[in-house]
């Protein structure tokens, strides 16, 4: 790779910012969250100083400021394929494949996010990306009307797929195409007060389901959410009311704990904004629409494969304890439920690491004196090495269609058929996604590789190539 070409990481920095600054400006409540999120994590550091240790050890704390993750939807294979064209400028990568038809939400979805934890710690910026499932509207006309709308639009302009081929030509793009393509790139995300579609038109979508109005509605996949991480997101669950933000009912994902785990999410509700509709000879109506909303995310320990399920164990008994989705009338009892079927997971580190069921990263203490020929397990406990909690990066099918289905509105729910098909995902998509734990484990595996090639090297023995 050339010198002169500009580091993906830094390119998706570029980007975040931009994100942000374009969100602030959109949505003014985004940035009263913003505030508050920074108010709770200074309080949440000041009074747990172990928890910001924690932090500092790891470097998670120079990315807290500047976490984010936002979503979009979008309609075709072919708007799919060239984001992940874009996102790939940018070292963006599909992880996970979700499906969220079961929830009644006609999509499927992946993350664009970075996969190493160097890149991840330099702009953990990550992408909700939903592909509409046409084929799950079971009105045929409809279906095809909407097809058809799909077809006529461009979502990139043309500079910013001029741009994405170039770096894939190139293998990188020089710092003013950089900067260039992070402009081009951004038109895709922005919000349109005007339709594509007349007002007729776009309640007969919005019968059929309120997410099939807003991908098929509108010029582009406006960025729906942008989610800063909080380190307490029970506080600022309690504290949205008092600024005048009216939050979800319900935290999504699992209880509060004293050690964190994979992902909670709360929101406040979707904004009503209004739109400019065509019509015939030029007419056009004036209706609203509701879409974007603000997120906020508490991010735990990743969980392995045996931690997932025990998780999606514990949240069924949960859920099938109460009757209908967690809501504003339930909601007390909702996550009393939730602690009391969640006693039974492990709520500490020494436990979940023992029983396998996080991932961790190994560091060096400093100690010396290590027997080269020992085995990890006993370098830990000599304290020669120490294991620190994996920050999960990905997303959870339940917690995502939750969010939406509150953003949505009680009349959005739909009865679909478990209709899972990561192999069509995947042919829009133009390829395959990465296997989110195997990802985890990968980076387990290089953090103590390194700590045993470097307590090999403290000794003065052969470093294993």
């Amino acid at each position: 790779m050339s010198q002169n070409f500009v580091n993906p990481d830094q390119i998706r920095a570029w980007f975040s910012r931009a994100m942000s600054d374009m969100y602030k400006s959109e949505v003014p409540l985004y940035d009263t969250l913003l505030d508050l999120v920074a108010q709770v994590n200074a309080q949440t550091l000041a009074a747990q100083p172990e928890l910001a240790a924690q932090l500092a050890r790891t470097g998670e704390i120079e990315r807290l400021d500047i976490e984010r993750h936002g979503a979009i939807r979008v309609g075709t294979a072919q708007e799919l394929s060239n984001m992940r064209r874009v996102f790939a400028v940018m070292g963006m990568q599909p992880v996970g494949y979700y499906d969220l038809s079961p929830a009644g939400v006609p999509v499927h979805s992946t993350a664009f996010r970075a996969t190493h934890e160097a890149s991840l710690q330099a702009s953990p910026f990550r992408v909700f990306t939903s592909l509409l499932r046409l084929e799950l509207i079971d009105d045929e006309a409809l279906r095809e009307k909407a097809a058809r709308i799909l077809a006529a639009r461009r979502i990139f302009t043309e500079r910013a797929l001029e741009l994405a081929a170039r770096h894939e030509t190139q293998g990188g793009l020089i710092e003013a195409d950089a900067r260039e393509f992070v402009a081009e790139a951004l038109h895709t995300f922005r919000w349109h007060s005007e339709a594509t579609v007349s007002l007729d038109d776009y309640q007969e979508l919005h019968g059929q389901h309120r997410l099939i109005a807003d991908v098929v509605a509108f010029k582009g996949p406006h960025i729906n959410h942008l989610t800063p991480r909080t380190l307490d997101i029970d506080e600022v669950q309690a504290e949205m009311p008092r600024r005048g933000v009216s939050a979800k009912a319900v935290i999504e994902g699992p209880p509060p704990r004293k050690c964190p785990i994979l992902l909670r999410q709360t929101s406040f509700k979707a904004l009503e904004e209004a739109v400019r509709f065509t019509g015939a000879d030029g007419q056009s109506a004036v209706g609203s629409h509701t879409a974007r909303f603000g997120e906020i995310e508490q991010r735990g320990v990743a969980l392995t494969r045996k931690g997932r399920a025990l998780y999606d164990q514990l949240l069924d008994l949960a859920r099938s304890r109460i009757s209908g989705a967690p809501n504003e009338g339930n909601a007390a009892a909702y996550m009393q439920n939730l602690q009391d079927c969640f006693a039974a997971f492990p709520d500490d580190y020494e436990q979940l690491h023992a029983e396998g069921l996080a991932y961790f990263r190994y560091f060096l203490t400093g100690k010396e004196g290590a027997d080269p020929e020992a085995s990890a397990q006993a370098l830990i406990a000599e304290g020669y090495i120490r294991f620190e909690p994996l920050v999960y990066e990905d997303f959870l099918p339940v917690s995502a269609a939750g969010i939406f289905q509150s953003n949505l509105g009680d009349k959005a729910q739909a009865e679909y058929a478990l209709n899972a098909s990561q192999e069509a995902f995947e042919q829009a998509l133009g390829a395959s996604v990465q296997d989110e734990l195997a990802l985890y484990q990968d980076t387990q595996d290089r953090s103590l590789a390194a700590c045993m090639q470097g307590l090999a090297a403290q000794a003065g023995s052969p470093v294993a190539a």
